[in-house]
């Protein structure tokens, strides 16, 4: 088992170094490749220890067996850990250096480990995802396929406001702003007239998903300033009460004078 540690992980290691880094293909597929050659090592060497030892297979086969039911309840959610991350390794959905979003955290895949996947966020925290979570929820992965992703940026105005100029405004903005692709053109939508506002919403074509939170960040500030500037105003929520009667209500507002 010693020898199959160390042969294992010097395996992996040349084959990152020497091997895969000349051949014309990905990071994550070399990532995959190295992944399956150790953890087929590791099955071939524990197999060449229990021949060694001259351990009758089929005696452990029994015993496997016989401890299969209870190992399937106690240990399910690492079993199926591992199975999902060879499922990873084998399928690719992620890869090692993809950009992700899932269940509110966004961040780079690290690392697809025996039981977990390591994704590390903008502010360089490290955050351990169980592999499980990648087979049974829904993942956002901005790395696959055309890089190039629509950004939607939603603003509210006051009613009343000019769309015309609001519209002018907004695409005058995504023209001037870095990191915005002048093809396909940006375009405004009218969504609804809201509680509060006319809904908008400014959408705006890049070629740097991983980006996307500050490109938003830099419209809204580019937004505000040209609303200022426009004299459009941006409406806080409200609620108009109208009184039909005020009948009960003398009683409250004009309470009778003590002698």
């Amino acid at each position: 088992l010693v020898i199959t540690a160390v042969v294992a992980r010097k395996a992996r290691r040349l084959l990152e170094l020497y091997f895969l880094r000349r051949l014309p293909v990905e990071a994550g597929a070399q990532y995959a490749v190295a992944s399956l050659t150790q953890y087929g090592l590791w099955v071939v060497g524990l197999l060449v220890g229990l021949k060694v030892l001259n351990i009758n297979l089929t005696a452990i086969a029994v015993v496997a067996g016989a401890l299969g039911i209870g190992i399937g309840f106690g240990l399910q959610n690492i079993v199926g850990n591992f199975v999902c991350g060879l499922v990873l390794l084998v399928e690719r959905p992620i890869r090692v250096r993809d950009r992700i979003t899932m269940e509110g955290v966004e961040g780079n895949v690290r690392a697809v480990n025996f039981r977990s996947t390591l994704i590390e966020t903008n502010d360089n925290i490290s955050v351990i995802v169980p592999n499980l979570e990648f087979i049974n929820s829904k993942v956002i992965n901005w790395s696959i396929g055309d890089p190039k992703v629509r950004i939607h940026v939603p603003v509210g105005v006051a009613y009343g406001s000019n769309l015309e100029t609001v519209t002018r405004a907004l695409l005058g903005i995504a023209a001037s702003t870095d990191g915005v692709l002048k093809q396909p053109a940006p375009e405004v939508r009218f969504l609804e007239f809201g509680n509060s506002s006319l809904n908008m919403e400014l959408l705006v074509w890049t070629v740097e998903p991983a980006k996307h939170f500050l490109l938003r960040s830099r419209l809204n500030y580019a937004i505000d300033e040209a609303f200022r500037r426009e004299g459009v105003e941006v409406p806080f929520p409200q609620r108009d009460i109208h009184v039909r009667s005020a009948g009960g209500l003398e009683g409250i507002f004009n309470p009778p004078k003590r002698s």
